[in-house]
């Protein structure tokens, strides 16, 4: 019954979403967000991070994670020196009402360490969908912001080598 349950609350939540085209959002200032990091501090992006360059690795899927890792590796693996800050956006009431529970999932497979580059956005979720599209949801949105918020780099294509290091070019 239990598994009933669940599989009825994640095919609601999947049922809540809606599609957006992606976007080419160089050259733009990335909208202003809440979210709470999963040390439970609220942030407000991008102002937070105003005064210096910051990537984000925004994910729309459980399935992003995937890639966000890969990026992980990849810029760990180049010894890039950027803040990065991986951003879990979910969109919807359904998420939003059990963000307690998500938010307790991800503690338990992420390191206390990296809690605080955590920062999820259930409110503005969709906020952030809109501005960069949603399509091909699995792959991560690659987002530099200059000190300033505004979008210097923006790849939403999935891993790759290339990207990698177009995006080290910029910084």
């Amino acid at each position: 019954m239990r598994y009933l349950m669940i599989i009825a609350s994640l095919l609601l939540l999947s049922a809540c979403s809606t599609s957006y085209p992606n976007q080419a959002i160089t050259g733009q200032a990335f909208p202003s967000v809440s979210g709470q990091n999963l040390e439970e501090k609220s942030m407000t992006l991008p102002d937070d991070l105003k005064g210096e360059v910051a990537l984000l690795l925004i994910g729309y899927k459980q399935d992003s994670q995937f890639d966000i890792d890969r990026w992980l590796i990849g810029l760990d693996m180049t010894q890039t020196q950027v803040s990065v800050f991986e951003v879990p956006t979910i969109q919807g009431l359904f998420p939003r009402m059990f963000s307690t529970f998500i938010d307790n999932g991800m503690r338990s497979g992420i390191p206390k360490p990296l809690w605080k580059g955590v920062v999820t956005v259930y409110k503005d979720g969709e906020k952030v969908q809109a501005f960069t599209g949603n399509e091909k949801p699995n792959n991560t949105r690659v987002v530099l912001l200059n000190a300033q918020g505004k979008v210097i780099y923006f790849y939403d294509q999935g891993f790759s080598v290339d990207a990698l290091n177009q995006l080290r070019a910029m910084l």
